[in-house]
């Protein structure tokens, strides 16, 4: 089969392509901006354009994109996608149930929601990891006791903090409704209990939905301004109480951050230095984004597929593929993090056994090609 390639920055672009090369495919690079971008008529000819020339069987990106699936209805042909984004506002364009498309999601409760309102172009397809190119990294003996490597959310698209002029009320309001979400784990009840500040909230920060979408305001700013920060919060307190016992290695976009017990070593490239972080550390934490669902975090493959211990936020759709204290493990709040992070250090065997059996996991049932095979699968014929 011959596949069109969408090529923007994403994770994973030299990984689902040689999955697809491996699985007998032929790939065609088709540069790509990543934006929210609707409408673009120069990109829509040269789109049109490469589809004439060369003739692909299907298209393919990382993330949906609303030009991507027009263009592809227009020509007949199939449009394969990934969204590995949480939140990610463009899978709400009504563009979603072209008849080309194929939307592949993550997280199991979202694609339930689709489905459950009738929109069958979306489908449920975990993440994935490439154990080839990663075991031939090797195996070095640790060096870090606990790693965390993700953003803390105080470089970019904080809007929280641009809301100043909320009442006292609202500021009330909403720090109840988080500190209520903080200690729950495995449901999100953000977007659905923002209706009596939704008019301040507005106001504080205007958000409108695109027009082409039927994302509401409620799905705005519980995903993009709420959740982000709770998220921010959340990753500062534990990666605080763990500090307090043990040395913490951070890797996140913040240079300047700064913790007692805390190294921080900034950014980690994702494909030659991220996996030795995961390879060197005893430790591997997510502490995964508010707003996904169900859904296992690409980072959360990325180390186990490293053969990395992981401790890990529950998430329900782990408990779909993995098997908890076999696989990897999860915490439930802060106390048990903390707790589980001294037990495992300590107990290196078990610890070792697990960060083996979840790497194999990984290997015998989750890796691009594996994927990839699923996705032609769905094709329509």
């Amino acid at each position: 089969m011959k596949i069109l390639f969408i090529e923007w920055a994403s994770f994973g672009n030299a990984d689902i392509k040689d999955a697809f090369v491996k699985e007998g495919h032929q790939v065609i690079c088709f540069p790509f901006s990543n934006r929210d971008a609707r409408r673009d008529a120069e990109i829509e000819a040269a789109l049109t354009e490469s589809l004439r020339g060369t003739g692909p069987d299907a298209v393919f990106s990382f993330n949906y994109f609303p030009l991507v699936s027009n263009v592809c209805k227009q020509e007949g042909l199939p449009y394969i996608s990934w969204v590995y984004d949480s939140p990610y506002v463009m899978l709400y364009s009504y563009t979603a149930i072209n008849p080309c498309n194929t939307i592949y999601v993550f997280d199991r409760e979202l694609c339930r929601e689709f489905n459950d309102a009738g929109i069958k172009t979306v489908r449920y397809l975990p993440m994935a990891a490439n154990t080839e190119r990663l075991d031939a990294l090797g195996f070095p003996a640790p060096v870090y006791d606990v790693s965390f490597v993700g953003s803390l959310y105080t470089e970019s698209h904080n809007f929280f903090d641009r809301m100043e002029n909320l009442s006292p009320y609202a500021k009330g309001y909403l720090e109840g409704l988080m500190q209520a979400q903080m200690n729950v784990q495995g449901c999100n009840f953000i977007q659905e209990s923002l209706s009596p500040i939704m008019e301040e909230l507005y106001r504080a920060l205007p958000m409108d939905p695109n027009p082409d979408g039927v994302e509401t305001r409620e799905y705005l700013y519980a995903q993009y301004v709420i959740n982000r920060k709770l998220t921010g919060l959340e990753r500062l307190r534990l990666l605080t109480a763990v500090t307090q016992r043990h040395t913490l290695d951070l890797f996140t976009l913040d240079p300047s951050f700064t913790l007692p017990n805390l190294r921080n070593h900034g950014t980690a490239d994702y494909y030659s230095e991220m996996p030795v972080v995961f390879k060197k550390s005893r430790i591997n934490l997510n502490i995964s984004l508010r707003s996904i669902k169900s859904g296992i975090p690409l980072r959360a493959f990325d180390i186990m597929g490293s053969g990395g211990f992981l401790l890990s936020n529950y998430q329900e759709d782990f408990l779909k593929n993995f098997t908890p204290g076999v696989d990897f493990v999860y915490y439930e709040g802060e106390e048990d993090l903390v707790q589980k992070t001294a037990y495992y250090l300590s107990h290196e065997e078990e610890r070792t056994a697990i960060a083996k059996s979840g790497h194999d996991k990984v290997a015998a049932a989750h890796t691009y090609r594996h994927r990839v095979r699923e996705m032609f699968s769905f094709l329509p014929c």
